[in-house]
């Protein structure tokens, strides 16, 4: 017992100490799980043989990834994806078993070696393309969908490519009869669908899918809710924990991947109202899971094998991963997977799967593949998952830079009109001005740095212009020595900050409103000149505040008059905070003196909150505010 509990101690000694670091230096937690297991592998020798036992436990992760992932995947949404899926998925599949065994076969391997090898490295890492995608944001952008589509394929080809690769074996390989007739017999008893004809075996499958996801719709429901009704959060999580497994076991059974029955099984249940309650209770055991078998791949790396074959493994690593980009980049180009995405698609795909290592222990198994060439393959595969990281790194800090500088690189438009109002940015916050001002017959100038946002608004027909405000050339031809309004609404607070210097210095005459980011924000622009500020967030929170109040029992009068409290206090307060945070030297921080006249604004705060306004009226608020009390006296008197 003590030995296992020195084996864990060692796998997450190394994962607390290496991943935090790989993610502060920008290289992500796969690398840094990759790392860990290198060193606490064949370089230290802390971890031995038990890492392929733990490989095949720690598989079980990417079983619990595709059930998250298909929890967020509504069912309409999966056959939206029906052309992507077969089309991209089933193209990239062929293709690269045909150039990889084309490739193979040059080599001299004969073509059933050469075609497992092309069956075996035509899939990709799940695992890590899917985890790299959810820490960097990448799942929802076009690349981001059609790699999943592909993975989502990749999977499902597996189940064939089970069936098909025992027809590959090779004569000569297969001198023990014994041993396969043994585990035939293991394999029946673990199969419900061992020796049957296939029109049975066809049957008992889609028998088995439609009652899983008839169960998921009317038995799901009533089991969560009596178990919630318990209140016991661990037999929930348990709950959680015996539908992953059973599904998987039952895919198992009846021939199929597990990963894709959970994954069904998720995209079944993505409409409960306990859906959240899953993700919550799984999320923690597949992160640790997908940990533990990143460690167990970079453990894995024989350095014996990979030193005495040093130039094969990496030259047979990178041709691999160019072959798979080629045909990755062309299939992006026939789909129309467009700019920085087509190249997402192309290097998060490139790298061969967690499922070759399944492929290879059964090609070996199945006498398809020699022992010693499986070995070498092995290497490849790890040293491709490897490597993958490197790519998304390569793709973040050197690709989808030049791409947006691309997009930045466009000829500022010619600008064919003039207004009394120009308009810096025509982003979700610049639109509404420009709407409300148009709309009233008020001539604006709208100007955008980013050309996407220009060509989307045109396509709404919302003229604007795309250039950068604070070029002189384009802001005399926008008209700003004969404007008399500028409102500053770009998305950027340096450059907004920036833009506000350069007008008030070159066009005192103008009046420039802006838009602040936060009380720093609104500090600054205030130095810079700004003559009207307002806060992005400061009305709409009031707004909600007040709808709070309503939503808990207050009256409409009185939650508005609340409002108007709190606004007063602040405003009455602006000027103390400004002169404060300006008079820390050139840091322009918050320093003490600051926070104790922010404490003492939220005491004066809580005070006004106390007082009855009933009784009076006041401009501002004449439309809340009730009439005076016995104001009918009056009229009487009259």
């Amino acid at each position: 017992m003590t030995a296992y509990f020195i084996q864990a101690f060692i796998y997450l000694f190394a994962a607390v100490l290496l991943v935090p670091l790989a993610k502060r230096l920008g290289l992500g937690s796969v690398l840094g799980y990759l790392i860990a297991g290198v060193i606490i592998g064949p370089l230290t020798g802390l971890v031995g043989q038990e890492t392929t036992t733990i490989q095949h436990f720690a598989e079980f992760g990417v079983v619990m990834m595709l059930f998250l992932v298909g929890l967020e995947l509504q069912p309409q949404a999966l056959w939206s994806m029906r052309h992507k899926l077969l089309g991209l998925g089933g193209l990239q599949v062929t293709m690269t078993v045909a150039v990889v065994t084309g490739v193979a076969l040059a080599f001299g391997l004969q073509w059933t070696v050469a075609l497992a090898v092309g069956l075996i490295f035509s899939l990709s890492s799940t695992a890590i393309v899917l985890q790299t995608f959810s820490e960097k944001g990448l799942s929802k952008t076009e690349g981001g969908k059609s790699a999943f589509s592909v993975l989502l394929f990749q999977d499902i080809a597996v189940i064939p490519m089970l069936a098909f690769i025992p027809l590959l074996a090779l004569p000569e390989l297969q001198s023990a009869a014994a041993q396969l007739t043994q585990a035939a017999a293991h394999h029946e008893e673990l199969s419900l669908v061992a020796h049957l004809p296939a029109w049975a075996t066809g049957l008992i499958v889609l028998g088995t899918i439609s009652a899983l996801i008839a169960a998921g719709h009317f038995l799901s429901r009533p089991l969560f809710r009596y178990v919630a009704d318990s209140g016991l959060r661990e037999v929930f999580t348990a709950t959680a924990l015996m539908l992953v497994i059973g599904i998987a076991a039952l895919m198992g059974l009846i021939g199929l991947s597990p990963a894709l029955g959970t994954f069904l099984a998720g995209v079944v249940l993505a409409n409960s109202e306990f859906r959240h309650e899953l993700e919550a209770d799984i999320e923690p055991f597949k992160g640790m899971l997908l940990g533990l078998f990143f460690i167990t791949v970079g453990a894995g790396i024989n350095f014996e094998i990979l030193s005495n074959s040093l130039v094969t493994i990496v030259g047979l690593t990178l041709g691999l991963m160019l072959t798979k980009a080629l045909v990755l980049f062309g299939l992006a180009m026939l789909f129309r997977v467009h700019h920085s995405d087509r190249w997402l698609f192309t290097l998060s795909l490139a790298q061969a799967g967690e499922f070759g290592f399944v492929l290879l222990s059964y090609t070996v198994a199945e006498h398809v593949i020699p022992n010693d060439l499986a070995q070498m393959l092995s290497m490849v595969v790890a040293l491709s998952m490897f490597l993958t990281p490197a790519l998304f790194i390569l793709f973040e800090k050197v690709i989808q830079p030049r791409y947006q500088k691309s997009d930045d690189g466009r000829e500022p438009d010619t600008i064919d009109q003039q207004g009394p109002v120009i308009i810096a940015g025509i982003g979700r916050f610049g639109q509404i001005v420009n709407r409300l001002l148009v709309a009233n017959n008020i001539p604006t100038v709208v100007l955008d740095h980013s050309a996407a946002q220009v060509d989307v608004m045109r396509s709404l027909n919302i003229k604007s212009f795309y250039g950068d405000a604070s070029r002189p050339d384009l802001l005399h031809t926008a008209g700003i020595h004969e404007a008399s309004l500028m409102i500053v609404a770009i998305d950027d607070r340096a450059r907004a900050l920036e833009l506000v210097e350069h007008v008030k210095q070159n066009h005192p005459h103008i009046k420039v409103l802006v838009r602040s980011f936060d009380r720093a924000h609104k500090y600054e622009l205030r130095d810079a000149g700004a003559d009207l500020i307002v806060s992005e967030t400061y009305h709409s929170a009031l707004n909600m505040g007040t709808h709070a109040l309503e939503a808990l029992g207050f009256h409409p009068f009185h939650a508005e008059q609340m409002r108007q409290n709190f606004v007063e206090v602040d405003n009455s307060n602006c000027l103390k905070l400004y002169e404060s945070w300006r008079a820390e030297d050139e840091s322009r921080s918050f320093g003490d003196h600051y926070r104790d006249l922010f404490i003492k604004l939220e005491g004066l705060m809580r005070d006004s909150m106390k007082k009855d306004r009933a009784d009076r009226h006041t401009k501002s608020e004449r439309g809340w505010t009730p009439p005076p009390k016995d104001y009918l006296k009056d009229f009487e008197a009259d």
